[in-house]
């Protein structure tokens, strides 16, 4: 579990990292070389699940060095794919995304994080995300350092 006392705010006690695929810690298929060593990092606090239509067919093999739980489901329903798997989990939950379809999801999180990569950000999405990041990098880092989380949040 990590927890992370927001200033002027309720404290985050959080059990799962849910990580879309495609577009935020992935680009094109690939996992991206900056969140693999973060994601090793955050499995020590946290299960760390990757939620994927798998568009390129990569993610088993792309993922197969981390001990995260990857999730797959058809393209069509992708949102409310997403939405279950996130309200099916206890204890607290932070999702990181970029597409239209992170939308449900991150309404159903204790903490969203809305992240630009090489794929873009849907523009809707930052309405629902608590923070935005340049990165996917940058995102897990608000996590393994939370005290830039706190500057962000706290009111």
């Amino acid at each position: 579990m990590l927890t992370i006392e927001i200033p002027g705010r309720q404290t985050l006690k959080l059990s799962h990292l849910v990580l879309d695929y495609n577009g935020t810690v992935a680009v094109d298929g690939a996992l991206l070389e900056s969140v693999r060593h973060r994601i090793q990092l955050l499995e020590e606090c946290l299960t760390v699940h990757v939620l994927t239509a798998d568009t390129y067919g990569t993610v088993a093999e792309e993922c197969r060095s981390l001990g995260v739980e990857v999730e797959t489901f058809p393209r069509e329903g992708a949102a409310l794919c997403k939405e279950r798997i996130v309200k099916a989990l206890s204890g607290g939950t932070v999702c990181l995304g970029n597409g239209f379809n992170d939308i449900r999801m991150f309404d159903a999180a204790d903490l969203s994080v809305a992240v630009l990569e090489g794929e873009g950000l849907c523009a809707a999405l930052l309405t629902h995300a608590d923070v935005a990041a340049v990165g996917a990098a940058d995102a897990l880092d608000l996590l393994l350092k939370p005290d830039r989380l706190r500057a962000t949040l706290r009111t």
